[in-house]
């Protein structure tokens, strides 16, 4: 995190200035030349002319120094920060630490937690929690701290941090890092962990900023101004995990673990994604601070034969600033990027209420590309070229096209599964909007069939889907003079380049579908996400189970 390693450099700055380190740089820069740079490539260099009267005054202030102890250089605590998401039961460490609200510490007839990660503790724990919580009055008010050394668990010691009646933002979460890091110095403790009680209730536009606030608030705690001290100990604390505030890889991970009799998971990071030589979306995620994670998501029927492989890919842009080519003037809407991941959101939506219902004869991959679109001096340029996990060559002439590179590569990803039929939702482009309103979902195929399998299923759904040509003769506008495609075409007919360019990646044997979603995913008069393609992927799932 950038951030806190700027903020321990702030605090070493600080910690050095100091009256006598003051007086010595003062002492020195009487005698040092001044550098004003130079005009028309002449350097100019000033060296004072010194009187009497100053060399007396330096002499003197030298003089002063003299019998003052110099300060130690401090350096700043070197601590590693990782946002996970493992079960706090299987974390293994020196203290788990949980900040608990008031609410949170709530219990039923039976003196047992409501809340479910203190009672999967407390179970683990065969009730030592509960019990030592009530015995040492700790009700989770802001303040309020206890460290049990309890056997059981992975982790040496369990924490409980008091953030008051209700888990206000920034300054509680910065408390909660400090408090855990004055826990780990008093026990010495080298590796802690971090988790909230009820970490599902922050939204996930505000997991980054928590978990930024948390890592503050450690490296805060962790400080100690030793700079005079003659045995200056080195901070003990080494690592801080913070877990449950993952976001799109967190989720799916947590309905794997939920499902567990018939879901899988696996998350590939950027090692593994440059393994499968995934340029396209590396390309779209490489000017940001937050890591990709490529998630993919199996379902199997608890029993009997497989006979149909279905996969469902969606767009996870959890933000999209446009990148260099940036959304700017009226109307860009870039406040509201936020719901680019409308798509990956129904995928997992559709896994979720597939896991509760267990269809038997079919297999389903649920792939998201999830990633932000930002801008930095490692981002992604126009006129670049990438080359996407299945060998074609994109010469990027606009940024804010980033979708359908992310697309790109989880399209060749689902096809090597070994699936029939590939249906993927997007909020791909403002020209469907255009064409079809805030309500309507653009729908592209070559396959006829598959498109009387998806829109029979809207039909049921009762969602609008309505089937758009994919009109050959426009690719003329996607051709590149350096590389295989470029990724985007001219205004006209944007929607349907834009399914064009998708269908360069997948395998001809395989039935596909484009769902472009960027009008219904969003209710502009509510101002809130509508949850849109859900009913119609889990309908369309279903009619494939036997």
């Amino acid at each position: 995190m950038p951030a806190i390693r700027l903020l321990s450099n702030s605090l070493t700055l600080l910690a050095s200035t100091s009256s006598s380190s003051y007086y010595k740089s003062s002492c020195t820069s009487v005698f040092t030349k001044l550098q004003f740079g130079s005009i028309w490539g002449f350097p100019l260099t000033y060296t004072p002319l010194y009187s009497g009267r100053a060399r007396r005054m330096a002499h003197s202030i030298a003089r002063a120094t003299l019998g003052l102890t110099q300060p130690n250089k401090i350096d700043p605590p070197k601590i590693s920060f990782a946002a996970k998401e493992i079960d706090v039961v299987q974390w293994k460490g020196d203290i788990l630490a949980v900040g608990v609200t008031e609410k949170d510490m709530a219990k039923d007839e039976n003196s047992k937690f409501k809340n479910s990660i203190l009672q999967k503790l407390d179970m683990q724990l065969g009730g030592l929690l509960s019990e030592a919580s009530s015995e040492e009055d700790f009700t989770g008010k802001a303040g309020q701290s206890t460290v049990l050394r309890l056997p059981g668990l992975g982790s040496k010691r369990v924490g409980l941090i008091g953030l008051g009646s209700a888990a206000s933002p920034t300054v509680t979460y910065r408390n909660l890092g400090e408090a855990v890091a004055l826990a780990a110095k008093s026990s010495q403790a080298s590796k802690v962990a971090i988790t909230l009680a009820s970490s599902e209730g922050i939204p996930a536009e505000l997991k980054l900023s928590t978990a930024s606030a948390i890592a503050t608030g450690a490296v805060l705690g962790t400080f100690d101004d030793t700079r005079f001290k003659s045995e200056s100990k080195l901070p003990a604390l080494k690592s801080v995990d913070i877990l449950g505030l993952g976001v799109l890889a967190g989720e799916a991970t947590k309905i794997a673990s939920e499902y567990s009799d018939v879901f899988s998971a696996k998350i590939l990071d950027v090692e593994q994604c440059k393994e499968l030589k995934m340029g396209s979306y590396l390309g779209v995620a490489a000017a940001s601070a937050n890591p990709p994670h490529f998630i993919h998501l199996c379902y199997k029927p608890p029993s009997g034969q497989v006979k149909t492989k279905l996969a469902l890919v969606g767009k996870g842009l959890t933000f999209d600033s446009g990148g260099y080519n940036i959304k700017t003037g009226p109307g860009c809407s870039i406040e509201l990027m936020k719901f680019d991941m409308g798509g990956s959101a129904a995928v997992l939506g559709a896994a979720k209420a597939l896991g509760q219902i267990k269809p038997a004869g079919v297999e389903v991959h649920f792939i998201v590309a999830a990633c932000e679109n930002m801008i930095s001096g490692t981002g992604m340029r126009p006129g670049d070229i990438i080359t996407a996990s299945n060998g074609k060559t994109i010469e990027v002439n606009n940024t804010d096209a980033e979708g359908r590179l992310t697309l790109a590569d989880a399209l060749v990803y689902a096809c090597n599964q070994g699936v029939e039929k590939i249906v993927d939702l997007a909020t791909l482009t403002g020209a469907c909007v255009v064409a079809l309103g805030p309500s309507i979902a653009g729908v592209f195929t070559p396959s006829d069939d598959l498109a009387k399998e998806v829109l029979g299923a809207s039909e049921v759904s009762g969602e609008k889907l309505w089937r758009m040509p994919l009109e050959e003769s426009y690719w003329e506008s996607m051709k590149s003079g350096v590389a295989d495609m470029v990724n985007t075409g001219g205004r006209q007919g944007g929607a349907i380049t834009a399914a064009l360019f998708l269908k360069q990646f997948v395998d001809e044997k395989v039935q596909w579908m484009h769902i472009d979603m960027a009008g219904p995913v969003w209710n502009d008069k509510k101002k809130n996400a509508t949850g849109f393609g859900i009913p119609t992927l889990v309908e369309w799932v279903l009619k494939n189970s036997s």
